[in-house]
């Protein structure tokens, strides 16, 4: 059996949706690992770990559609953050916490690899 993969570090830029989520939700987001699914596409790359709760007034706001960017971090209703790869859509329904800054190495990240969060101020 080969070694476990390295882990990924990025810098991720918080917003626009970031007020959408608790303060424990972006403490978790910056300060937990999370894992790489297997599910993961060109599309996105599907990460599991700690779920990220929304704030009270907005668990069960709808958000119309809106463009998102590659790296754009979108949430859906479980929790588990979605990142935005090369196939992304034009646009997406669930909040956006943030966005990162190279998904370059992510791209290229085996299943089962280990995946942390860093802010970014660039």
């Amino acid at each position: 059996m080969g070694a476990a993969p390295a882990a990924l570090h990025l810098w991720i830029r918080l917003g626009p949706r970031d007020g959408w989520f608790t303060r424990e939700a972006v403490e978790a987001l910056l300060g937990t690992a999370y894992t790489m699914s297997p599910v993961s596409n060109r599309v996105g790359a599907r990460l599991t770990g700690a779920a990220l709760p929304r704030a009270s007034g907005v668990q069960a706001a709808e958000l119309p559609s809106e463009g998102v960017v590659l790296g754009a971090v979108q949430v859906p209703a479980n929790g588990q953050p979605l990142i935005f790869l090369a196939d992304h859509p034009t646009t997406g329904g669930y909040p956006v916490i943030g966005v990162v800054d190279d998904v370059s190495p992510l791209a290229q990240a085996a299943p089962g690899t280990t995946v942390r969060f860093h802010g970014s101020e660039r």
